[in-house]
Formats: C-alpha cells, structure tokens, sequence
C-alpha cells in the first residue's frame, strides 16, 4: 500500500519577527495604526525602502505583480527608512507614497527604529515574515521577486494546510485624488513657440502649457500607467521624467519606468519608441546596439550633446547616449559602480545621475548626480569633473567656496546665461548657483517644494515645483539668498567591527528549485572598497567568491566599506533545455567604527538568511 499524503513542507529557520515601530505612523490604511499581531495568518512582505533610491522604486514595481496574484494572502508593508534628512519628514514621505503609486501599507520610520530592529544593511531590503510571525527570508538589492513568489506559494501550502493562512482583503485603502492640473511633475523644456512641456510624472502624461506655465494647451498619453505607441490620446507613458527637443518637430521623453526612450511629434502629438524593449537592463545584457534591441534602466533625463542625445541612466548610474543618426544607443560613461570618481568614462562612477544641461557652446555636459548630491560635468573628450560634492554619505545647504560647498539630492541642472549652472537642489528645497569663473557656489531663492528642473523663459526662470504640483516663475535674482549653513552626514549608525582581520560573509542562497549557474564561468562576483581608502589595507578590488578577508588598518577609527555583489541562478531541471535564469545584486555601504573586542565577522545578506545569527 503506498502513502498518498503530501510530502512534508521542508524545515526553514523561523526566527520570531521584531514588532513594527515608526514615529511617522502609518500611510495608506485610512488612518488605521497597525501591529505585527494586527496581521497574523497574512504572509507579510516587509519593503525596507527609501525614497531617494532608484533600486527601491525598481522593487516597488517589481512587487506590482506579486501584490495583484496574492491580495487575498499577502500583505506588503513599506518600512520608510530615510537617508537623507529631508526624507524624514512625515509630508515628504506622504508625497512619495502617491508620487510612485504605492499601493499597499507604508510605516514611515523617521529614526529608523524598525530598520535596527531587523538589522537591516541596505536600500532596498525585503524581508518575508510567514503567518505566523516568523522571518523566515531576507533578500537585499533587486530582482528577488521571483523567489519571493515561490515562497508565497509553499508558505500558502504550507499555512492552509495548517489552519494558520487567512485570506481576506488586506489593510491598504486608497488616498483620495486631488484635482490639480499637474501631479509630481518631473521636467519642463521651452518649446520652438514658447510653450512649455511638462512630464506630468504621477498622471503618467506630458502636459503643454502655454507661456504663462498655467494655462492647458493639451495632454498626450491616455493618463494610464502602460506602454503603448499611439496618438496623443492612446499612447501610454510610466512615470515620465526627462525631455529634450530633437529638432524643431520632435521631443525625445526620458520613459523611466518603461525603461525607455520615447519620440513625440509635436505637430500630430504621435509617440512612437525610440530605444529600449520595455525590460530592465541587468549585468551581462548588452550595453550597446540597434536602440529598440537594447534593454535601458531608468532614464531619468535627456539631453543633446555633441550630436547624440545623452541620457542618465539612473538604474545603472552611468551616462549613455542614442545616436538619431544611426538608430543606435551605448555607454559612454560609469562602471555601475555607485560612487563619485573622476576621469576617463570608462573609469568613472556616479551615483544615480538624474539631471542633464548643455552648456551652450558644446564644451561641457552639466549633470546633478543625485546620491552623492553633487554637480559633475563631462568635457568634448569624455572625461568626467566634479564641481561641488564629495560622495555618497554628506550633504547639506552650504554656499562659499565649492570644496566646501553642500548639497542635498538635486535632481536637475539649468545653464544661465552668463555661463553659471542653476542646480535645482531638490531636498533643500532651494535654487542654487554655481559659478565656474569664480568657484563659488551661492543660492538664488529657497522656499520651493522639491523642485526637480528649471528652464529658461525670457529673464525669468521657470521651476519645476514637483510637490506643489505646478511651475513656480522666478525672476533671475543679481544677489544670491542668504542661508544658514548646514550640513549633514547620513543617518546610520556605524557597525563596530574589530581593527585588524575582518571576515567579509555575503550571504546568498538560490531559490527553491534553483542552483548557481556555472555555465559560462563564475556565476558570483564580490567588488570591495572603502571611503577613505586608507581604511583597507587588505582585500581591496574584484573576485568571484563572496567571502573575503579584510584587514583594516587600526590607524583609521571610522569610514564606510562598499561591498557590491552579483550572484546568477537558473532553474534546476536536467530535462529543461532553457532554464530561467535570475540575476540577484546589491550594493551596500556600510559605515563602520574599529573597535577593540567587536565582531570580526560582518555578514551581509543578498538572498536567505544568516546561518550564524
């Protein structure tokens, strides 16, 4: 007689979820305060996140899928964990949750509380807790939901079996809409007449106004998330940011989150598809190539220099270019690695470049690089400067002298007519000037909200007030405001970790059903560096196995190690000729205190769960 019972679910490391605590409260559920307790029998999804960070909004959309197959058995929970100090305000984490359509719960942790609790390392994080309230996995970085999924699917299984899976509808209620004319727009750009065209972001539109910046001449794009060619009526954008004129008749749209490039004809109002598929670019796929071949990663500006259109690749944080000439598109400055170094392209880092400007002579491409809240230019031959800005982890409203000179996020460069370069200091809520004849960096007017771009229009200047949802006229002031001085570092506590030798752990375990995919060599690769670089002493650079051995100079008390890390599994069937293959990534940057007697282990966590916790 055989035993036709199902086999037993496989044993996991179960370990009790800490509860969920945010001063902020909690957005998205009509007002309703929640507790771990309050969703018991619910598999919850945990979306460590901040808004800030391109890789967060990259799992935001990805989770879309997975929130719309499970609603009746999964809740996700957004844990807002800021890094700049503008993102620990209540109202502009309030802003976030509907400028990117969040539709689930969100806790907004101003100081982190929960973020500690969880021992969270990393933008973004998500940590799935069984019904339960057990954490029974944790992935960091991007490209995880596909092994997030089939854990829903045994926790279901597993759960309804047991009598402890409730189904029902979740705690999320929708905001009501508010009727303004824009929504969160994004960028502006003066077209041939005078007009003004604004990637009306949030409505999934562009919107042309008339000259007074008020006044609606038409919308183009059906106002629904989607991406589809078509007339001004039925084409569809997701989250439009940048614009910039091809020539007199045509506009080239940064598509951030359809990862493309779009054409819109401004005299028929048409949207055709200039570059990208629709798909996410991911190490190992093609960084150049016939345009509508290649995959692009959230291009959140254009702009046309030295005959191509420049594009800033934020998913990616390198700049790379379409050639209209041709048809084709390219690389043409950043590693991915996220930081801030100088040089050749090829040998350059950025860190979310999300704003664009020409300069008009053709000598310098201007761009705000937004995480490491720095104004940067590339020259005609490629090699990348910096102007104001000093990495990933300070920032602030500072003016003077532009070694010292502070920023914080800025989203968009303007080229003024003497030359100077306005920076549209978003976190600052401030316009900002920098001065290449004399190095000084002053601020022209404060008391804006979020502003994300600025354009030209007669002896005024136009800014993009992105959270006031409207185009602010500025008259060109010929004294700069003056501020306060204030600076920031970013908010996380340091690890202290042991000086001397320093085992680095990443950890990753393949998906059920999956296995590392060995098939054209190494299928992991580990890159390590520090900020100062004094900090290491050994273990510095690339390799393929993600376990290191540091050695930290003693000399040093304090600074941040950036560890970045790639794994690839595929599916482990034999008799499956094309297995489905995964890429898993994430960067981290880890700020760290030498002291005597502390861990000499620091394990990070890509996909599973630590094993010596």
């Amino acid at each position: 007689m055989t035993d036709s019972s199902p086999a037993p679910a496989p044993r996991r490391v179960r370990v009790r979820a800490p509860e969920l605590i945010g001063k902020g409260g909690w957005l998205n559920t009509g007002g309703q305060q929640y507790a771990l307790a309050d969703l018991r029998g619910r598999i919850v999804v945990l979306d460590f996140w901040t808004f800030c960070c391109v890789n967060c909004l990259h799992v935001l959309d990805e989770l879309r899928e997975l929130e719309e197959k499970h609603r009746d058995t999964v809740v996700v929970v957004g844990v807002h964990s800021p890094k700049f100090v503008h993102e620990a305000e209540h109202q502009a984490v309030v802003d976030a949750v509907e400028r990117y359509g969040v539709e689930h719960p969100v806790l907004d942790d101003p100081e982190l509380a929960t973020w500690k609790q969880y021992a969270v390392r990393a933008w973004p994080t998500l940590v799935v807790i069984d019904p339960e309230g057990y954490v029974v996995a944790q992935h960091a970085g991007e490209g995880h939901v596909h092994a997030i999924e089939r854990l829903v699917a045994e926790l279901e299984a597993e759960h309804a079996a047991k009598g402890t899976l409730r189904r029902g509808d979740g705690p999320y209620v929708a905001p009501e809409p508010e009727p303004t004319t824009l929504r969160f727009p994004g960028k502006a750009l003066v077209l041939p007449g005078g007009n003004i065209l604004v990637s009306d972001t949030t409505r999934h539109q562009l919107v042309e106004l008339a000259e007074d910046g008020e006044t609606v001449v038409r919308r183009i794009g059906s106002g629904v998330r989607g991406f589809a060619d078509g007339t001004a009526h039925t084409a569809a954008f997701n989250e439009p940011q940048g614009l910039a004129l091809l020539d007199d008749s045509a506009v080239v749209v940064a598509d951030t989150v359809n990862h493309a490039l779009r054409r819109l004809d401004l005299g028929s109002g048409a949207v055709t598809t200039l570059a990208g598929t629709g798909r996410q670019w991911w190490q190992g796929s093609p960084t150049s190539g016939p345009a509508r071949e290649v995959d692009l990663s959230s291009p959140w500006d254009v702009a046309l220099f030295g005959g191509r259109v420049w594009i800033a690749m934020a998913g990616v944080h390198q700049l790379w270019a379409y050639d209209p000439a041709d048809g084709t598109v390219d690389v043409v400055a950043g590693t991915t690695n996220e930081g801030l170094v100088d040089g050749p392209g090829a040998e350059a880092w950025f860190a979310q470049p999300s704003g664009l400007a020409a300069a008009p002579d053709g000598e310098r491409l201007w761009l705000a690089d937004s995480e490491t809240s720095a104004l940067r230019w590339v020259d005609r031959a490629g090699v990348v400067h910096t102007a104001v800005g000093t990495g990933l982890f300070d920032f602030g409203h500072r003016d003077g002298a532009a070694g010292q000179a502070l920023l914080q996020h800025p989203l968009g460069v303007t080229v003024l007519p003497d030359g100077s370069v306005a920076v549209s200091d978003t976190y600052n809520h401030a316009l900002r000037r920098y001065d290449p004849a004399t190095g000084e960096v002053s601020t022209l007017a404060t008391d804006l909200r979020e502003p994300s771009d600025a354009v030209l229009a007669g002896e005024d200047i136009v800014v993009v007030e992105s959270a006031r949802h409207r185009l602010t006229r500025l008259r060109l002031p010929e004294e700069a405001v003056t501020v306060d001085a204030v600076a920031h570092r970013t908010r996380r506590a340091a690890t202290e970790v042991a000086p001397g030798s320093l085992r680095l752990d990443v950890i990753f375990q393949a998906p059920a059903g999956q296995k590392l995919d060995t098939r054209y060599g190494p299928s992991t690769r580990l890159l390590v560096s520090a900020t100062p670089p004094e900090l290491l002493l050994k273990g510095e650079g690339a390799g393929t196995d993600l376990t290191r051995a540091l050695e930290l100079d003693p000399a040093v008390p304090e600074g941040v190690l950036h560890v970045s890390a790639m794994a690839a599994s595929c599916d482990d069937d034999p008799a499956n000729e094309y297995p489905a293959c995964h890429v898993h990534q994430q960067d981290w940057g880890v700020p760290v205190r030498l002291t005597e007697g502390a861990a000499d282990r620091l394990p990070l966590i890509l996909a599973g769960l630590d094993p010596q916790a």
